[in-house]
């Protein structure tokens, strides 16, 4: 087998657009990602490329989204190759059709300092993923407050016996507060409540 030898190339990275993702921003536990069916089968790339092309692209928008940042591809042939696992031979010679496994692909600037490949396509799909996390996280993080409002709410009135507290409408939420700030990760066990509890009074309610 012939090697084949590294073509570098120099790429003036000031005119290029930055990226819009860190690459510290991850998606690993995002197993799903939003799909236009429709305007993927009527693209230009799907309707022109050849089978072969058409796979290649599909499967590197998909591995675009877990890489470093998101949504971005390394401007390195023998990687891109490797990803899709064929020769670098075989990758030059698909480079070379009009309709390519990087067509509309781009250059970017990263913040880790990194030139990698972008696609308008992939980053709208990264930033519809990002948006979903953001949701989703909102919605976990309003339900656990809820529920450790709950809990001391209970813990107070049916196990501490101090239901008086509780006439104040926002005294729980108040107290909540207090806990998260002055006693960030306690676990909020009984005992540890009713001196807390009598501590908050003494300190902020009295």
């Amino acid at each position: 087998m012939s090697q084949v030898s590294k073509k570098p190339e120099l790429v003036n990275t000031m005119g290029l657009p930055e990226y819009e993702f860190s690459s510290e921003d991850r998606l690993d536990s995002h197993y799903f990602i939003l799909w236009n069916t429709k305007r993927w089968r009527k693209s230009n790339f799907n309707m022109k490329a050849d089978p072969e092309v058409g796979w290649f692209g599909l499967k590197l928008f998909f591995e675009a989204q877990d890489e470093t940042p998101v949504g971005t591809l390394p401007d390195d042939e023998e990687l891109l190759a490797k990803t899709l696992g064929i020769s670098v031979e075989h990758w030059r010679k698909l480079m070379g059709r009009e309709i390519n496994p990087l067509y509309n692909w781009f250059l970017v600037r990263c913040d880790n300092g990194e030139v990698r490949w972008a696609h308008e396509v992939v980053t709208e799909v990264t930033r519809e993923a990002f948006k979903s996390r953001r949701l989703n996280q909102a919605k976990a993080d309003t339900r656990a407050l809820n529920k450790r409002l709950k809990d001391l709410r209970d813990m107070i009135e049916n196990r501490i016996g101090a239901k008086h507290v509780l006439k104040n409408p926002v005294f729980v939420e108040r107290f909540n507060e207090w806990l998260e700030v002055k006693y960030e990760g306690q676990q909020r066990r009984e005992t540890f409540i009713r001196a807390a509890l009598a501590e908050f009074q003494g300190e902020v309610m009295g």
